[in-house]
């Protein structure tokens, strides 16, 4: 009997690759796993899930080679493959649906995919081929396309190997809508307009790489050329709006008045409504420039910094009871001085990553405090200054980007050799000092292969020479460098969307190709004009307040009253908590008293959210215990309402003896100019001809009676602040 130096079925296995020698060869990862992925295989709902299914674990969207062709080919001694007969392999009798299999059928018997998988089975698996290329990109054509309701598109996908081959892979790609409404797309690529006016993006997928195509619907019907041409132009941001709204045959509202242009300015920019005096003036000024000459002013304002440091704090700062009350009140005051001095915010940012040093000194140090390992650290310095949210590349590859494992802990590996000395974290109650720095020490692996991995950015060059102490400093060179797009383009969104109502990219934290800004050349305009501004902040506020499109009324026409992302019109927000507390504050004439906090402190400059305000938690301020970054909730809700109609707080500043109800009562001011007081004070604006003449009526029979005249104008300053113009953005 002989005696063979392989195992039978590697001899039978080698047998049968000799017979099969005139068959085409099979490429693992560039034919076998794209099926597998194509037929869902692959997927989340499937194999591709974190535990697999029964038993039977692929990688997501085959983002991992190696683990994929162990599964199939070794793992449980190779069962899944029978090469001594191919056609008894449970991988093709369970897609075929021969076997059971809980995923349902998966190919025929006859179709392309299963004689490719048949092949590669009966050629021996082999996991590479000699000379094998590589799939460098994937391209879909075409990439954007105006369509008429109810229209199909045929899409055509085309991978791109590193041997300069092309391949049509239309019918192996994966395709999915952002706006499957307004614009669907078919498991064969072809893209079908809906019966209204809209915009979608639709991604193809092919492996792990990801290709977009543009689709929009105009609004049917022509609007003459001059109609566009003839639209104030106050600077570049007008010029990209009025071409986009131009593309869809969507006509802009008309310009708001000057009462609501202040009022909206005030509130965007210094987080408060103009008192009386202030809106007279402006109200009175003839100059032709007094916009944006109240712009500028308003910029320079102490306010304007507590207002828009208090909007990061949001996302910054961490529970005090967790890190300690200290370390969150040094974090504040860091954050509100960098705003008070107007600091370029690729300075911020540096001096955020790279801070060293005392929690008691130091109080961007705090953000380490809080962020304890690699991975945290690294989720949320993507997040909040390159709009890119990395959260699962941690896991696996990210389903919608290009970001692998690999991407996510190279870049961890910044802040490995971060040390800590103190007492550390101990909730819930963390009062202990703890110092922050850079130790040289400490490595980040790969979860996967267990390889230590070297710092490195997600694209492009950040070197970290041999003699440098702290990888930060080469990290965040790279996160502020001009030439880092998504820098400038992430800090531009986000001020766009607070001015603007929604943001050109939403969520605003959220930059990748999958989801496309509404407006691609004025994102790349309003980055470019923040980077060549020095990264200056207050530029960017200005030059978005000062064009014609922030001074579009919210009043919808009948071209534009279905857009809700392109910008023809003011998108309608309610005011932040702490903007209307301060308001609300400001109307009555009583100021608010805060734990914690000096007397006479606005609510904007609340250090915690741990300072009690049933106020300020009814209107959507974050959670106390929820973890940075926190973005506020915009939603109205009944709360709210009762909250303005019963609150006993609200009650006593509209009584008060010290108030303004009570100071106007006192006054030698007419009805009809307590009437004018209070519509100045509460909507920046003159009552018209009913609502002075209502008001006025409140005061019948009790003009020279204080406790009468009291009585009306109080409930009048109540009315006004139950109303949706109190307490919305118009």
């Amino acid at each position: 009997m002989p005696t063979y130096a392989l195992p039978l079925w590697m001899l039978l296995a080698l047998w049968l690759t000799v017979q099969n020698v005139a068959a085409q060869p099979v490429s693992f990862e560039l034919e076998v796993q794209p099926i597998l992925a194509a037929r869902g295989c692959s997927t989340g709902p499937c194999h591709g899930k974190q535990n697999g299914q029964n038993g039977f674990q692929l990688s997501l969207l085959g983002f991992d080679s190696n683990f994929d062709y162990n599964a199939i080919a070794r793992d449980a001694r190779g069962r899944r493959v029978f090469p001594t007969s191919p056609r008894e392999s449970l991988l093709l009798l369970k897609a075929t649906g021969e076997l059971p299999h809980g995923g349902g059928r998966k190919m025929d018997e006859n179709s392309d995919e299963y004689r490719t998988l048949l092949r590669w089975i009966e050629s021996g698996m082999p996991r590479n081929l000699p000379e094998e290329p590589t799939l460098d990109q994937v391209t879909v054509s075409p990439t954007q396309k105006f369509l008429k309701p109810g229209e199909s598109l045929p899409l055509v996908v085309t991978a791109h190997y590193s041997n300069g081959i092309q391949q049509d892979v239309t019918a192996m790609a994966m395709y999915q809508s952002n706006e499957s409404a307004t614009v669907a797309v078919g498991d064969d690529g072809v893209v079908r307009a809906g019966s209204l006016p809209g915009e979608a993006a639709i991604m193809v997928r092919y492996m792990n790489v990801i290709a977009t195509c543009n689709v929009a619907i105009p609004l049917a019907g022509d609007v003459p050329d001059e109609l566009y041409a003839d639209l104030p132009r106050n600077n570049f941001i007008d010029d990209h709006v009025w071409n986009k709204l131009q593309s869809l045959g969507i006509t802009p509202s008309a310009p708001v008045d000057d009462a609501k242009f202040m009022r909206r300015v005030y509130t965007d920019i210094i987080g408060r409504l103009p008192t009386a005096d202030e809106a007279t003036a402006f109200l009175d000024d003839p100059s032709s420039t007094k916009r944006l000459n109240l712009i500028d002013d308003l910029l320079q304002r102490p306010e304007y910094a507590e207002h828009w440091a208090n909007k990061w704090a949001d996302l910054l700062r961490p529970n005090p009871y967790r890190v300690g009350i200290k370390a969150v009140l040094n974090y504040d005051l860091w954050i509100r001085e960098r705003f008070r001095n107007n600091m370029p915010w690729d300075q911020f940012v540096r001096e955020l990553l790279t801070a060293q040093g005392s929690t008691f000194h130091n109080g961007a140090v705090t953000l380490f405090r809080d962020r304890r390992s690699p991975d945290e650290l690294t989720t949320i310095t993507t997040q909040l200054f390159l709009g890119i949210r990395l959260e699962c590349a941690k896991c696996h590859h990210h389903p919608f980007e290009k970001w692998s494992q690999h991407d996510f802990y190279s870049f961890a590996s910044y802040f490995a050799g971060l040390g800590r000395k103190g007492r550390g974290v101990s909730p819930p109650i963390s009062g202990s000092e703890e110092i922050v720095y850079a130790a040289k020490k400490g490595t980040v692996k790969h979860p996967t292969t267990g390889e230590s991995l070297e710092p490195a950015p997600l694209f492009g060059t950040a070197d970290v020479g041999a003699d440098d102490k702290d990888t930060r400093v080469a990290m965040a060179a790279w996160i502020t460098s001009p030439e880092n797009d998504y820098f400038a383009q992430t800090m531009a969104n986000r001020v766009w969307a607070d001015l603007m109502g929604r943001g050109i990219v939403e969520p605003v934290d959220d930059l990748r190709a999958t989801n496309p800004p509404s407006n691609g050349p004025l994102l790349d305009a309003l980055a470019d004009h923040f980077r060549e501004s020095g990264f200056d902040i207050q530029e960017l506020i200005r030059v978005i307040a000062s064009s014609a499109v922030y001074s579009l009324d919210s009043v919808p026409n009948e071209r534009n009253v279905g857009d809700t992302r392109n910008f023809s019109r003011r998108y309608r927000q309610r005011l932040r908590a702490e903007v209307l507390m301060d308001s609300v504050a400001e109307v009555t004439g009583v100021e608010d008293s805060f734990t914690g906090m000096p007397a006479g402190s606005s609510a904007k400059e609340i250090w915690t959210h741990r300072i009690s305000s049933q106020f300020l938690d009814a209107f959507g301020r974050p959670d106390p215990n929820q973890d940075p970054p926190s973005e506020r909730q915009e939603q109205t809700t009944v709360t709210q309402t009762l909250h303005l109609m019963n609150s006993k707080t609200m009650q006593a500043k509209i009584t008060s003896d010290s108030g303004r109800a009570a100071e106007l009562a006192k006054s030698d001011l007419t009805p009809e100019q307590v009437v004018r007081q209070l519509y100045l004070s509460t909507y920046s604006r003159l009552p018209d001809e009913a609502e002075t003449e209502f008001g006025v009526s409140l005061f019948a029979g009790g003009e020279t009676d204080p406790a009468t005249r009291r009585d009306a104008i109080q409930d009048l300053m109540w009315a006004l602040l139950n109303t949706p113009e109190f307490m919305f953005k118009d």
